[in-house]
C-alpha cells in the first residue's frame, strides 16, 4: 500500500486530498500548486462522464497527485471504469456488509483474488498483460469501500479483514443519518462513529480516509492517524472565497459611509 509522507522524525504524516464535483483542469492545477497531493473524484454525486474521466485522471496523475475516484455506485462497471482510466484507488459508496463488501471489492482485483476483468487499455500501456502485472495491479490500486450504512458500521471488523479490502473512506453524513442522529453535525456522537472507525482500521493495519472540513474532524484525523484527510471542497472552497470577498467589500463600505 503507499506510505504517507514522513515528516523528520520518520512518523508518517497524511496526504491531503481535495475533493472535486465537477471536471477542472484549473481546479488540479491550483490543488497542485498550494500543496494537496491527492484528488478525489465524486463521481457518484458530480458532473463526470466517461470521457471527462479519461482526460482528468491522467491530468492528475501528470501533476503527481494520486486519484481517488468515487465511483458512481456498488457495481462492477463503474469500478472497472475507474481503474482501467488509471484512477489510483476506488472508493465504492452504499457497501452494506461484509459479504457484500466481499462481492463488489472483488471487482477491483484480478482472479484468482478478486474478479475484475482485463482491458487492454491505459493501465497496460495498450498491450497485453502477464502474471507479474496482475499481481502489481492488486498491490498498487486500492479498494476502499465507503462506511457510511449502520449495517456496515456494524460490520467494520469483517470486512477490514477483506483480502479485497485495502483500507475504508469514512463517509460522515450519510452514516448519521443512518444511525438515526439526523443531519450530520460533528457532535460527539459523530466523532465517536469516526473514532471507533478509525481504530478498527488501525488494528487491522490497514489506511483510513477522512473528509474533515471541520477543525474538529481535522483534529481527530491527526490524533488518530488517517491516512489522508480530505481537507478542501471544490464548491466550499470556492463558496468560501466569494463570501470572504464580499463579506471585506461590506466592511470597507461600511467604513467609508462612516467617515462620510
Amino acid at each position: 500500500m503507499t506510505l504517507a509522507p514522513e515528516d523528520r522524525t520518520g512518523s508518517p504524516q497524511p496526504s491531503v486530498a481535495i475533493w472535486l464535483t465537477e471536471p477542472s483542469a484549473a481546479a488540479v492545477e491550483m490543488g497542485a500548486l498550494a500543496g494537496y497531493d491527492t484528488v478525489v473524484l465524486d463521481i457518484e454525486h458530480g458532473l463526470f462522464d466517461l470521457r471527462a474521466l479519461d482526460w482528468i485522471i491522467p491530468l492528475i496523475r501528470a501533476k503527481r497527485m494520486r486519484v481517488i475516484a468515487k465511483v458512481l455506485g456498488p457495481e462492477r462497471g463503474p469500478i472497472q471504469q475507474a481503474l482501467d482510466f488509471g484512477a489510483d484507488a476506488v472508493a465504492i459508496p452504499h457497501i452494506a456488509s461484509a459479504d457484500h463488501a466481499a462481492q463488489i471489492c472483488g471487482f477491483a482485483k484480478f482472479p484468482p483474488l478478486g474478479d475484475r476483468s482485463f482491458a487492454g487499455g491505459r493501465t497496460s500501456e495498450y498491450r497485453g498483460f502477464t502474471d507479474d502485472w496482475v499481481t502489481a495491479q492488486d498491490r498498487n490500486t486500492h479498494c476502499y469501500p465507503m462506511i457510511e450504512d449502520a449495517s456496515a458500521f456494524d460490520d467494520i471488523d469483517a470486512i477490514l479483514a477483506l483480502p479485497v479490502v485495502d483500507g475504508i473512506f469514512i463517509g460522515p453524513s450519510d452514516l448519521s443519518l443512518r444511525r438515526d442522529r439526523g443531519a450530520y453535525s460533528v457532535t460527539d456522537a459523530d466523532l465517536a462513529d469516526i473514532r471507533h472507525l478509525a481504530r478498527a482500521a488501525n488494528t487491522a493495519g490497514k489506511p483510513w480516509i477522512l473528509p474533515a472540513w471541520s477543525e474538529a474532524e481535522q483534529r481527530l484525523a491527526l490524533e488518530d492517524g488517517a491516512h489522508t484527510i480530505v481537507a478542501a471542497m471544490q464548491y466550499g472552497a470556492m463558496l468560501a472565497g466569494f463570501t470572504a470577498t464580499m463579506q471585506g467589500l461590506q466592511t470597507i463600505s461600511q467604513d467609508v459611509r462612516s467617515a462620510r
